[in-house]
């Protein structure tokens, strides 16, 4: 269990007292998540409404790159992966065939 959870209501890090998520909840979070990010991005999106209402002097754009901002750079350090579509597009009738059916 981390040392580095939030204290309430002025969500600082009970560890380290810098503003929640810290840097060192932020790598353990990264690890803990590795595979599901969208799964940290909701837990971090609730305690981001919490803060929401116990800080409401605070700037929503502020508050979302505390909580949620630094998430998307895990995304960003994964190399992409290009995915070839198996869609079919219907051929469009031959303007000859369309028409002599008129």
């Amino acid at each position: 269990m981390t040392t580095h959870g939030p204290v309430m209501p002025i969500w600082s890090c009970g560890g380290c007292d810098l503003p929640w998520p810290c840097p060192t909840r932020r790598r353990e979070l990264r690890a803990e998540y590795a595979d599901a990010p969208l799964s940290l991005a909701l837990y971090l999106g609730s305690y981001l409404v919490q803060a929401a209402e116990d800080m409401p002097w605070t700037p929503a754009g502020v508050l979302h790159r505390r909580f949620l901002g630094w998430t998307r750079q895990v995304e960003r350090s994964k190399p992409a992966v290009q995915q070839r579509s198996t869609a079919t597009v219907p051929a469009e009738p031959n303007r000859n065939q369309a028409q002599r059916g008129a």
